[in-house]
């Protein structure tokens, strides 16, 4: 297929930024898999006349056997509609095997993408893979059962996966004027707590509000701005998590919540030192900087709060005195963004600001669940996402 057509170039519809399995802290249980086919489901922001699919092996120490890819039109859980079922081809073979530290491509599929449906990629994986190349919070729960399933129907007896493996991206072949916007970040951006399988993310209901282009996603649960540990930091992924998305006009920025609450948190193996504000705010100046020279529109956001969290020693008295003063900053004059989201403001407790207000804490005082995540949505003034 020819995927310079006239007028016509590949545009990200899907983004996940992935974590190595190896680290010290796990958020979740790592996996491997051994003759198994995994489902697994994505959501596509944008529209297209073709799409690719990315996957990797960033992570893994032994090469990645692929057995099989197949991309399908979900119609619930682990099913698929059969009629929709293509299979994926890499350089022209069914199969194909990513050596350790890489990623593939697929060949482009003359398939049309619509914004918002449901498609179960299926992969069959006949070797042992290692601890997989994972996102913490993919759309949707996955499935695994053994054997070569690519083509069923449905998976019976599934073991389920909370966890997202190997896929880091959906493009899509689109206008080439198509502009879009990479949210970037830690667990507000990924919809940690927000409701599996129904686009409950803040950028994804944002994504709804939009009347061109659209918004993908490459946050990380646990990332941090200046120190790797969940995920390399934020200063470390900017190239290949924002400017290396095919179509990135735009970039929405939430972090610095974990630099401050994971140096205490009891549950963290080998906690960093407290970052100070002047600290956060040098790094963030560096983001914006480094953002505003490849081109983009670079949007910040005040930290959200946190007060009265449930993970002990998240919630410190310095910690909460850097957030208030790095806010400070974000809402004044002097920062270096295009324009700043109070997030924070959006969703806080108005009588206890340092709080999320109970409409919008999933539970745990850390994480808002999907009125929080719509809230912070409706909040954006669109001037600023003129794609």
């Amino acid at each position: 297929m020819d995927s310079t057509r006239a007028g016509k170039t590949w545009i990200a519809a899907h983004r996940s930024a992935v974590i190595d399995p190896h680290e010290a802290f796990k958020l979740f249980e790592v996996r491997s898999f051994t003759d198994q086919t995994v489902r697994q489901t994505l959501r596509p922001a944008g529209t297209g006349e073709a799409l690719r699919v990315h996957l990797s092996n960033r992570y893994g120490r032994t090469p990645l056997e692929i057995g099989g890819a197949h991309l399908a039109r979900r119609t619930e859980g682990s099913t698929i509609d059969p009629t929709t079922d293509v299979t994926l081809l890499f350089t022209g073979a069914e199969t194909v095997t990513i050596p350790a530290g890489e990623e593939i491509t697929s060949d482009p599929v003359e398939s049309t993408v619509t914004a918002g449906e449901e498609l179960a990629l299926s992969l069959y994986l006949p070797g042992d893979t290692g601890l997989t190349t994972h996102s913490a919070i993919p759309y949707d729960v996955g499935h695994a059962v053994p054997g070569d399933q690519l083509t069923a129907e449905s998976l019976d007896e599934t073991d389920e996966l909370i966890t997202g493996h190997f896929i880091t991206g959906i493009d899509v072949l689109a206008p080439e004027n198509t502009r879009i916007a990479v949210a970037f970040g830690d667990s507000w951006i990924e919809g940690m707590a927000t409701t599996p399988g129904t686009g409950g993310s803040f950028p994804t209901q944002l994504d709804r509000r939009l009347t061109t282009g659209w918004i993908v996603a490459t946050g990380i649960s646990g990332n941090r701005l200046l120190t790797d540990e969940i995920g390399a930091h934020l200063l470390a992924r900017v190239e290949r998590d924002v400017l290396s998305v095919p179509g990135a006009s735009h970039v929405i920025i939430h972090t610095g919540l974990n630099d401050l609450g994971l140096p205490g948190a009891i549950a963290f193996p080998e906690p960093a030192k407290l970052p100070t504000a002047a600290d956060l705010i040098t790094a963030l100046t560096t983001l914006a900087d480094r953002l505003h020279t490849a081109g983009l529109t670079v949007i910040g956001s005040t930290i959200g709060p946190y007060a009265g969290t449930v993970y002990p020693g998240y919630d410190t008295e310095e910690g909460q005195h850097t957030r208030a003063e790095v806010n400070t900053w974000l809402l004044g004059d002097s920062h270096p963004f295009d324009a700043v989201i109070d997030i924070a403001a959006a969703v806080a407790d108005p009588d206890r600001p340092t709080r999320i207000h109970d409409d919008y804490n999933s539970g745990d005082g850390l994480h808002v669940n999907d009125a929080g995540a719509k809230a912070i949505a409706d909040a954006v003034d669109l001037s600023l996402l003129e794609l």
